[in-house]
């Protein structure tokens, strides 16, 4: 592999917060239909109440039958960033690139450059995890530091009742059923998914984060 390769910025998810949920199914025009698409980014403090988990879902709407032919695009790199002051400029990033049915995990690291431009050093590999196939037991991964890691597909699980959103946007219902109709039921998507101690992060303190999908350059 290759060092230092350069990406892109081909569609940008923005959360600010630590325990937050960010949708994005499908509606920007770049990156509709493309293996760059993120459909939702989840960070929140983990099991271990000293790790972050961040988790990054692209390529939504896949049915079953689809699923199994998906796959992560290697000319597509995942990149979660970490504001820890404020500023709304990364101060670290985590960063996800699959090879040959493995996703390789960079980070946490400072970055060189910031914004739309990424360089991976893939000399500074830190864990990788084999992809889990459709339909089999999560693989995942520990690393010596105690990160943890996942890559494959997963059951869609955000929850929207689309044709109730219309009926009171139409002004025809005047709030949501509970629990509602699912839209996005029995749909699948392609999930990143890395664990990381806070310790690594050097942040005690509120965090900004968001997560960016960018094609090679």
């Amino acid at each position: 592999m290759k060092k230092n390769k350069i990406y892109l910025a081909t569609i940008f998810a923005a959360i600010i917060g630590l325990i937050t949920i960010a949708a994005d199914h499908i509606d920007a025009p770049a990156a509709q239909g493309t293996t760059a698409d993120i459909t939702d980014f989840y960070a929140f403090q983990g099991e271990d109440t000293s790790n972050l988990v961040f988790v990054a879902n692209l390529q939504g709407l896949l049915s079953p039958s689809a699923t199994a032919s998906a796959s992560f695009d290697e000319n597509v790199l995942v990149e979660f960033n970490i504001d820890t002051n404020d500023d709304n400029v990364e101060d670290f990033v985590i960063q996800a690139l699959p090879r040959d049915g493995k996703m390789y995990f960079f980070g946490p690291f400072t970055p060189t450059s910031t914004g739309l431009n990424s360089t991976v050093n893939e000399s500074a590999i830190i864990g990788e995890v084999m992809i889990t196939p459709y339909d089999a037991i999560a693989i995942t991964s520990t690393n010596s530091a105690g990160m943890k890691f996942f890559a494959g597909p997963r059951d869609d699980p955000f929850f929207m009742d689309f044709a109730r959103y219309g009926e009171i946007i139409a002004g025809n219902a005047s709030g949501f059923n509970s629990p509602g109709s699912d839209t996005f039921a029995g749909t699948n998507v392609l999930s990143v998914v890395v664990e990381v101690p806070k310790s690594m992060i050097g942040s005690s303190g509120t965090i900004n984060t968001w997560v960016e999908a960018k094609a090679k350059q």
